[in-house]
């Protein structure tokens, strides 16, 4: 029996931002509004004025199921972990292998709503008050770590130099868990460090608690199908216990340049004009570029079209002004790259769902991993557990 009772459509509308859990402004953005628009969205949702057809099928066909789930317990190849988890780049790249994530940690509470809505399961908080044992048994385990000064640095205490830092808590894991192997992920810089110190101790720590640990590459995102020149440390540990005494040496995937990948592959065909940006910001990026020249030095904001081969590597801080990848417009002042642009270059599927406001979708996309460059090493590692029948 039908119920006599009829959603308004500003109920309906409602009803769909609320099962996602998110704000106005937030459920504007992911859906592309303009200004005016996200404006209206409240007298929509009251019914206080007409919804537009093409607003109202946009928003009723706006994705409320997770696009990503995990495989199922039955149909898994390996089990993960997801520590520093973001938006779940790392985990996206080994979860196309057939990973299931049994665990994840999060802090920042926007990145964890959209850790919700794309993969259907909230991360757990702060890792640093996470009990070890409460952590399920894993086969790998993955953080895309920051990277935090370690005080006692080279000063050879080993597993000591690391506490009162993030990294001691992934060692942790390792010693009490004993996963199979482990990938982490940090910036480039992470190399020279405290003088290289903190990488020496992190190497040093991973070797102590019986890893083999090959030297750590440096992988660039553009080197795997995307135009984004970001490089990005990458080291990954096998447990010597499960592998042979004759081991052989780990090899990280290549990667290779074609000059078939250019910016345009990522550009929508439209964008609005509110990613294009004032006359004020453009000329203060005109100014900042002079000073810098005048000084002898390469700073300023970057420009890229559709030809270009890759952007520049975008950042947390894009929001602020866009100057490390603008895109050139005709007739009129470059504009940032939308979101949905910045998911492409670091590898997100489109069904990716985006539900949180520009200036968090912007520093989620800046902080995550290039899920290309990911996957491939997840590749790489399971080849070699699977050459030794570890999985």
């Amino acid at each position: 029996m039908s119920s006599p009772y009829k959603l308004t459509q500003g109920q309906e509308i409602t009803n769909v931002r609320k099962t996602l859990d998110i704000t106005r402004k937030e459920f504007s953005d992911a859906l592309g509004f303009s200004i005016e628009e996200e404006k209206t969205m409240k007298l929509w949702e009251n019914d206080k004025e007409v919804i537009p057809k093409i607003i109202y099928n946009k928003i009723i066909t706006f994705p409320t199921t997770p696009p990503l789930l995990p495989p199922t317990k039955e149909s898994c190849r390996f089990t993960q972990i997801d520590l520093f988890a973001g938006i779940g780049g790392i985990r996206q790249g080994f979860q196309r292998h057939g990973g299931r994530t049994v665990f994840s940690s999060e802090w920042d509470k926007f990145a964890a709503k959209t850790y919700r809505i794309n993969y259907g399961e909230t991360p757990e908080g702060d890792i640093t008050q996470i009990d070890v044992k409460d952590i399920p048994e894993h086969d790998i385990l993955l953080a895309g770590f920051p990277c935090q000064p370690f005080s006692q640095a080279g000063l050879k205490k080993g597993f000591e130099d690391a506490r009162g830092t993030l990294f001691f808590n992934i060692a942790e894991i390792l010693r009490y868990k004993r996963p199979k192997a482990f990938m982490l992920e940090n910036v480039k810089q992470l190399r020279g460090h405290d003088k290289g110190n903190t990488l020496k101790t992190i190497l040093a720590i991973l070797e102590e608690l019986n890893y083999y640990v090959p030297t750590p590459e440096v992988l660039n995102a553009y080197h795997f199908g995307v135009p984004q020149n970001r490089e990005r440390i990458i080291i990954v540990g096998f447990d010597k216990n499960c592998l042979p005494t004759d081991f052989k040496e780990f090899q990280y995937p290549n990667g290779n340049i074609t000059n078939e990948i250019c910016v345009g592959d990522i550009l929508d065909a439209q964008v609005s004009d509110r990613f294009t940006i004032s006359d004020k910001l453009y000329e203060g990026h005109l100014g900042r570029r002079k000073l810098h020249k005048e000084k002898g030095n390469g700073f300023g904001f970057c420009l890229f079209n559709a030809n270009s081969k890759h952007t520049n590597t975008i950042s947390a801080r894009y929001y602020k002004d866009g100057s490390e990848a603008l895109i050139e417009q005709e007739g009129k002042n470059p504009r940032m790259l939308t979101p949905r642009e910045c998911a492409r270059l670091q590898g997100f599927p489109e069904e990716f769902i985006i539900p949180v406001s520009n200036a968090q979708a912007y520093k989620q996309f800046g902080n995550s991993v290039c899920i290309n460059v990911i996957e491939a090493v997840a590749k790489s590692m399971l080849d070699y557990l699977e050459q030794y029948n570890i999985l």
